[in-house]
């Protein structure tokens, strides 16, 4: 169950250390482990991990297409992931601007865990609407 103020960071860009040597390469993933650590001793990140590469893409009615992907932009296709405890959006936001990838052309989504579904939420909204509508 969520608590109060969970955030979602993905890290979007799978090919933004394109170009650099491997000791940059080496340099910008320490500083993402040292941020990483440094905001799990804050108490700000509850978990985070990479994504590989590639995986299955399930669609169609009861899951009958499983496809090879993702087959996003590489500056789209999320490569990884924190779950944040932060105050509000904008500190999650402000996490988030410290994150070594942005300097090289990696994005970071931040966006707010949902205590309940958003579409169940408006559909149970629909139900009640529609029910006072006929009584």
């Amino acid at each position: 169950m969520k608590t109060q103020n969970e955030y979602l960071l993905l890290f979007r860009g799978t090919d933004w250390h394109k170009g650099l040597s491997p000791e940059q390469i080496q340099t910008v993933m320490n500083q993402w482990k040292g941020w990483y650590d440094r905001l799990m001793q804050e108490g700000k990140v509850k978990g985070g991990h990479p994504l590989e590469k590639e995986g299955k893409i399930v669609s169609g009615k009861k899951g009958r297409v499983v496809a090879d992907g993702p087959f996003a932009e590489a500056k789209e296709a999320i490569g990884g992931y924190f779950l944040l405890q932060a105050g509000d959006l904008d500190e999650a936001v402000a996490i988030a601007k410290e994150c070594p990838g942005l300097e090289f052309g990696a994005l970071v989504e931040v966006r707010p865990i949902a205590e309940v579904c958003p579409t169940a939420r408006c559909a149970e909204q629909n139900t009640r609407e529609a029910e006072l509508a006929h009584a």
